[in-house]
């Protein structure tokens, strides 16, 4: 229940059903509105992902739906993740004394042990190079590749499919039908490139996958080990991981660390490195279509460092633009409207068809000095 025909949803439910799956709120919008719903025979509550239910807003929504269903029954919790919110609703969902299970709890590592990961160290203005060398030499596997935004996925696919680079998609602006026939797709595929955005970091069961690849960093060490989880998966799992960070983002490895993560750095030989930037450029020049589709994958991956939450590490006033840009085939930043706390001193002078508007600028701050933590 959720997303689809409400109508027909309610049809169900009079009638009587015996599994009912559901997303919080359209579940509480029947609990609320649909007469002949009856819940008073139920017996069991699942509640799974339950930390990012509350992630994504729906702890209140959850704690009505509790104050609806009987108090005699069996509850179940699933949460990747445990914390205070979990807690919360535990505390709400369960008994006094509920029984918990909890999987490789004595383990000094968040991850799994067939899982093979690292970090590449790549200037802003290398990494698509990177990226795309990367693919092609990866060709004959299976590989994830995570984006900040959907505007992003959708650039980079066209982007890599015009350059004869073979990949599907997967992300939140795209309808469900589309999803799992990719979800599917992909599934099946003994080799093959999916770019997605955080929408297939949980729940999704993939087999074989050879990478995971963050292009762009996650929120948050969680979100790191959810995107990875989709690699090395079973008893005898065995996957990769490569996070790819800019000089200024070394930091976020200490955050990695404190939540039982730990990369060693991977060494790439920059000579060997495909040197296609030129091209790109032209490409961004002379199709129109690409380049609209690339300003606003541009503009979403500024607006996604913006609200980065650990803003001492991805920090959106250090980027600097000028090689920023060139990772997505620009010569000149397209204009990016922040809040007025977060606007680079520019000077307008005329527009520029193509990469945006010409202009003297500033980056939005100078590069700090390589950490080595």
């Amino acid at each position: 229940m959720g997303g689809s025909n409400r109508k027909a949803e309610t049809e169900k439910l009079v009638k009587g059903v015996t599994v009912m799956v559901a997303t919080p709120g359209r579940l509480l919008d029947h609990l609320q509105n649909t007469e002949d719903f009856l819940v008073k025979n139920m017996k069991c509550l699942i509640i799974d992902e339950a930390d990012r239910i509350l992630d994504i807003g729906f702890e209140l929504e959850m704690q009505q739906i509790l104050r609806h269903l009987p108090k005699k029954r069996q509850t179940m919790l699933f949460s990747a993740t445990h914390t205070t919110k979990v807690d919360e609703l535990v505390r709400l969902a369960l008994h006094a004394d509920p029984v918990k299970i909890s999987v490789a709890e004595k383990s000094d590592l968040a991850t799994v042990d067939g899982l093979q990961q690292g970090y590449v160290v790549c200037p802003s203005d290398k990494r698509f190079l990177l990226l795309f060398t990367f693919l092609r030499k990866n060709k004959n596997k299976k590989v994830m590749v995570f984006f900040s935004s959907c505007h992003s996925v959708k650039y980079h696919q066209e982007l890599l499919q015009y350059i004869d680079v073979p990949v599907m998609s997967i992300h939140g602006k795209q309808k469900q039908q589309k999803r799992t026939t990719t979800f599917f797709q992909f599934c099946e595929a003994e080799s093959g490139t999916l770019l997605c955005t955080d929408v297939a970091a949980r729940g999704l069961d993939i087999p074989a996958v050879d990478w995971i690849v963050q292009y762009d960093p996650p929120d948050e060490p969680r979100e790191y080990i959810h995107r990875v989880g989709r690699t090395a998966r079973g008893k005898d799992g065995r996957g990769n991981a490569l996070l790819i960070l800019q000089p200024e983002e070394l930091g976020f490895l200490r955050y990695l660390r404190a939540a039982k993560v730990v990369l060693s750095e991977m060494e790439f030989s920059w000579s060997k490195i495909a040197n296609i930037q030129t091209q790109l450029e032209n490409l961004m020049s002379n199709n129109y279509y690409l380049n609209k589709s690339a300003k606003e994958a541009y503009k979403s991956y500024i607006r996604a460092y913006d609200s980065h939450s650990l803003k001492d590490i991805f920090d959106v006033n250090k980027l600097d633009l000028m090689k920023v840009c060139k990772a997505f085939g620009f010569t000149v930043p397209p204009f990016v409207d922040l809040p007025i706390s977060h606007k680079p001193k520019v000077e307008i002078r005329s527009k520029l068809s193509g990469a945006g508007y010409r202009k003297k600028q500033k980056p939005f701050g100078f590069k700090q000095k390589k950490s080595h933590h």
